[in-house]
């Protein structure tokens, strides 16, 4: 293939991607509601320049969904639920475990956590309610949100991103794709971990009080 085919299909492949694909890409599982909504965590980074919010519904209480939110990370902490195989290629340690785990059931703003070369610090924490981690170069915020709805729990994840660069906004645009896959087996993990846990120990749950 010649250099000015293969610009051409990576431009029509981009058109394709921007004006059909993009929007679900970056909003699966999300109503339209959720999409526009301001939520916790927005105000850490007001002017990104790219945001995703991914969503999902769990037929169990909040109670149950938030000690899998409240231990996620890597290693000892609980994991993050989707593929660990590919997380642990890119160095981060993830080992997504099944139980919940007592000494990282009480997070606190000021806690933090690695994500490979990303140091996230927890910036805002209202328990059973929403949970937001921002990075310390202050280019990423990774909030999660969680609504009573529908007999259960809707648990919205947001990613804010600041792109200061060319570069980056070149690079983030595969990226988003592949954050889909691994967001959706997340959400998919701890949708399953929360309705399991609820199955096992009723609605009224009193874990992390």
């Amino acid at each position: 293939m010649t250099p000015g085919r293969i610009t051409a299909v990576c431009t029509a492949g981009g058109l394709l991607y921007a004006g059909l694909l993009r929007r679900p890409t970056l909003t699966w599982g999300a109503t339209a509601a959720e999409v526009d909504a301001t939520l916790p965590g927005d105000e850490l980074l007001p002017d990104a320049d790219g945001v995703s919010t991914r969503a999902t519904q769990i037929r169990a209480p909040a109670a149950a969904v938030w000690p899998w939110l409240a231990q996620m990370g890597p290693s000892p902490r609980g994991g993050a639920y989707t593929y660990d195989w590919i997380e642990n290629l890119l160095g981060l340690n993830m080992h997504s475990v099944d139980q919940i785990l007592p000494a990282y059931q009480h997070p606190h703003v000021g806690d933090t956590i690695g994500f490979g070369p990303n140091r996230m610090r927890l910036e805002r924490c209202e328990e059973r309610r929403a949970l937001c981690w921002r990075s310390q170069d202050g280019n990423w915020v990774w909030s999660f949100i969680l609504r009573e709805h529908d007999r259960g729990t809707r648990l919205i994840s947001r990613n804010r991103f600041r792109l200061p660069t060319l570069l980056v906004r070149l690079t983030m645009v595969p990226m988003e794709p592949a954050s889909l896959i691994m967001e959706r087996r997340m959400l998919s993990g701890i949708r399953q971990r929360a309705e399991r846990l609820a199955a096992d120990g009723g609605s009224d749950l009193g874990i992390g009080r």
